[in-house]
């Protein structure tokens, strides 16, 4: 067992030490490029994958110099510097790891120092315009020995984009190159740069077959504006025609780059398209966007641009007159996602020249741009923004008639709030919802969700409906129960929630509760109506005479056999008979003192009541004749005003009129006589009138 351990571990040890340093490579750099001989300097590198910790020794041999020098580290890489070289002189290395229980060495290497010479970048880097193009000199540090140096370009964009020069630029396919021979400086001439435009370039630089030198550092430069490369766009929007006749017209411009130097000045000059370019007004605008008036006519607008004073570029565009018919555009489609918008069109009949797209979503700053093509695509747009995009085609010399699309939105956001109402009924409640306007575009509902639920138990329930509804009804709820509903509007881009809104079930059926409704109103009603009733008839009750005992009088009337033609005319009533018929009280017992003194029953042949004093009046008539009005008689001063005695109480209210004794004439007496039976004279009656009513009787 200890046998077959140890003869593993010397194999392992064997096959460590037959691991040396392999892929050895040298540069030699010369500190002082600018001058014969000199310092230099020596780095070595090589391969060795060890995990102990290893120390390394380089040794070098100069061949014509005679020399060994050694480096040392513990890296797998070493310099040997402070070397005094020659240029053609051989050199082998040789690299020796060593531990605490090993060492090994590499296989030498020689190397020819022209070969692994690297040159130090170049220095002093100038870039100057040149009539369109960019001179680029620099000034490399080995000016005694033949090379080449490389010049690599760089152009900034308008984002901000970086990429390398087109090889066009610089005449060339690849990279522009500079052959040296013994000159200290170098240079090269850049054509074809673009105006405006912010260029970098690095040279590096070789000696014969030698290492590349490091690229030295970028030099900046921005080219001037070149007149030929100038493209002036020009574009125009126009107004609706005011009240005055005339039309605003807000001229915009692109192609004159920001980053130009100089001063650059602006003039439109708008001008009726039938004088052909003679006359017209003249605006000095500033650098991107001017506005100028024109009437309903046509006109030609000229843009003029000055640098330094000096005339740039001009350029003109047409201007419609009002109802000129012209060539447009049919059928635009739009599609927007993510804050792009992508137009296309129809083109008319007749052949053009291109297209113009200008769009605003605020109606006061305006973008454009042109195409050659029936589309387009709209980018760099504000998000969830709504424009106006209009599509205009070009000829040679005019433009067309503009074709509008309104309202389109670059992004689509989550749908529009809603706002909930509930009306809750026995076993059901009615849920209805209207949408409000969050944002200007916002998505389109596909569906609404009504989600409700106990809120005493959290138990959620839900009812989808299409996004064309705006109610619901929620059946089978438990009566006297309070719940809590919301609803969920989705769309493709997303989900809006409205708040929770809560509710309570009815105890009772409305339809129950309707007719007990109904039923109490009809009683009520009743009530009040027999109370009305009740309360006429007591005021008529309350309404009619009564006699008062203290203004009344007592008097003899005839039996019921006798008063068949008496009339009591004072208490007529129209609405009644033409007599009103007086029922006397049933006679009292014949053991009834005799009401009336001093009148002689067995002699009298005629009955005599005399009403004179009360104004009261009798009339007398058979059933074959008429009523006989009797004559009125003034008081008689024998007409007995006794109190009547009356066996109930010791003072009697009523007076008596009963006729007594006068010494008067009985021709003075002015009261009828009325004859009577002799049997009906032991029949008499008392009957009572009140004065009060014969009073109410003349008052009427």
């Amino acid at each position: 067992m200890y046998t077959f351990q140890l003869v593993f571990i010397l194999a392992g040890i064997s096959s460590i030490r037959a691991a040396k340093p392999r892929n050895i490579s040298c540069v030699h750099y010369k500190l002082n490029q600018e001058e014969s001989g000199g310092l230099d300097s020596l780095t070595c590198t090589w391969e060795h994958h060890m995990n102990p910790p290893v120390n390394y020794a380089v040794e070098s041999v100069f061949y014509k110099q005679k020399e060994i020098l050694q480096c040392h580290s513990k890296k797998t890489t070493c310099t040997l510097t402070e070397l005094f070289t020659l240029r053609d002189d051989n050199i082998t290395v040789t690299v020796k790891a060593t531990t605490h229980h090993w060492n090994v060495s590499s296989e030498p290497r020689t190397f020819a120092l022209h070969d692994i010479s690297k040159s130090l970048p170049p220095k002093d880097l100038e870039v100057a315009d040149s009539a369109g193009s960019l001179s680029v000199k620099w000034r490399r540090l080995s000016p005694l020995e033949p090379g080449r140096c490389e010049v690599k370009c760089r152009k900034v964009l308008a984002g901000g984009e970086i990429v390398e020069c087109d090889h066009s630029e610089t005449g060339n396919n690849t990279r522009p190159y500079c052959l040296l021979n013994d000159e200290a400086n170098g240079s090269i001439m850049i054509n074809n740069v673009d105006s405006c435009t912010t260029y970098g370039f690095s040279v590096r630089c070789v000696l014969g077959k030698a290492i590349w030198s490091d690229w030295s550092k970028e030099k900046l430069h921005v080219t001037k504006l070149n007149k030929n490369h100038v493209n002036l766009r020009l574009w125009r929007k126009v107004s609706e025609l005011e009240e005055n006749g005339l039309r605003k017209v807000r001229v915009m411009w692109k192609g004159i780059p920001k980053d130009c130097g100089g001063t650059f000045d602006y003039t439109i000059k708008q001008t009726r398209y039938s004088e052909h370019m003679t006359g017209g007004n003249y605006t000095f605008c500033g650098n991107t966007t001017c506005d100028v008036v024109v009437n309903q006519d046509a006109h030609r607008i000229n843009l003029t641009v000055f640098q330094n004073k000096e005339v740039l570029v001009v350029k003109s565009v047409y201007v419609p007159a009002v109802g000129e018919s012209l060539p447009q555009v049919t059928n635009i489609q739009t599609l927007s996602d993510d804050k792009v918008i992508k137009v296309s069109w129809m083109a008319p009949m007749q052949p053009v020249s291109g297209y113009k797209i200008d769009w605003t979503q605020d109606g006061s700053q305006y973008h454009w741009k042109e195409s050659e093509y029936t589309n387009v695509t709209l980018s760099g747009l504000q998000e969830k923004k709504p424009y106006n995009i209009t599509v205009t085609p070009l000829f040679d010399d005019k433009t067309g008639q503009g074709t509008k699309v309104l309202h389109v939105c670059s992004s689509f956001g989550d749908p529009d709030s809603i706002a909930i109402t509930v009306v809750p009924s026995y076993r059901q409640a009615f849920v209805s919802w209207n949408t409000k306007s969050q944002k200007e575009c916002s998505g389109a509902v596909q569906s609404y969700t009504v989600n409700y639920y106990k809120t005493q138990d959290v138990l959620y329930l839900n009812v989808t409906v299409d996004g064309k509804m705006r109610n619901v009804s929620l059946k089978d709820l438990s009566p006297d129960t309070q719940y809590t509903v919301n609803v969920d509007a989705r769309a493709l881009t997303g989900i809006s929630k409205s708040i929770d809104e809560k509710f309570t079930t009815t105890k009772f059926d409305p339809g129950l509760v309707t007719p007990l409704s109904v039923a109490g109103s009809v009683i009520i009603f009743l009530v009040l109506f027999l109370g009305l009733c009740v309360a006429v008839q007591w005021k008529k009750f309350q309404e009619k005479p009564v006699p008062n005992p203290a203004l009344s009088s007592v008097g003899v009337w005839a039996s019921q056999s006798q008063q068949k033609g008496i009339c009591f005319q004072p208490f007529r009533n129209p609405s009644e008979s033409h007599c009103d018929t007086v029922y006397p009280e049933k006679a009292q017992s014949t053991s009834t003192p005799s009401l009336v003194t001093g009148y002689d029953t067995n002699t009298a042949s005629e009955y005599i009541v005399d009403y004179a004093n009360s104004g009261m009046t009798l009339g007398h008539y058979t059933e074959d004749e008429s009523p006989v009005e009797p004559a009125k008689t003034p008081p008689s001063p024998g007409e007995s005003t006794a109190l009547i005695s009356s066996d109930s109480s010791t003072a009697n209210p009523y007076r008596s009129q009963s006729s007594v004794e006068s010494p008067v004439p009985e021709t003075e007496k002015l009261s009828k006589h009325v004859p009577v039976k002799q049997q009906e004279r032991a029949l008499l009656k008392t009957i009572y009138v009140t004065l009060d009513m014969i009073e109410q009787d003349h008052k009427r």
